[in-house]
């Protein structure tokens, strides 16, 4: 929010002289933020870049859709699971998947069936 009376150009040279330059990004298609299970992907967004003193502060203006992360396996994690259980890399794949990631408990899970 401005101060009362101040437009936004006398902002931004008052901004200017405490040598902090604010950009507006263009033509930006797509941010997107990425947690350890979750995606905020916000297509067509507004970004600013603010520079104080170098350092480079972004603003992100829109609304993200929420996408679920799913968990990627690690190919040794695979390999494991068949040398142990002498399954298809498809089974184990399927195992590693049910157990969130746990190569013990795909072991054991592939190993009881």
């Amino acid at each position: 929010m401005l101060p009362r009376g101040m437009n936004p150009k006398q902002m931004n040279q008052m901004m200017k002289k405490l040598g902090i330059n604010v950009k507006e990004i263009s033509n930006v298609k797509k941010v997107i933020i990425q947690t350890d299970t979750k995606e905020y992907v916000f297509d067509n967004a507004e970004v600013t870049m603010m520079n104080a003193q170098g350092q480079q502060t972004y603003q992100i203006a829109g609304t993200p859709r929420v996408v679920e992360r799913k968990e990627e396996l690690s190919q040794a994690d695979i390999d494991l699971v068949v040398e142990q259980t002498g399954r298809s890399v498809d089974e184990a794949k399927k195992a590693l998947e049910a157990t969130k990631g746990d190569i013990a408990e795909a072991i054991l899970k592939l190993s009881e069936e």
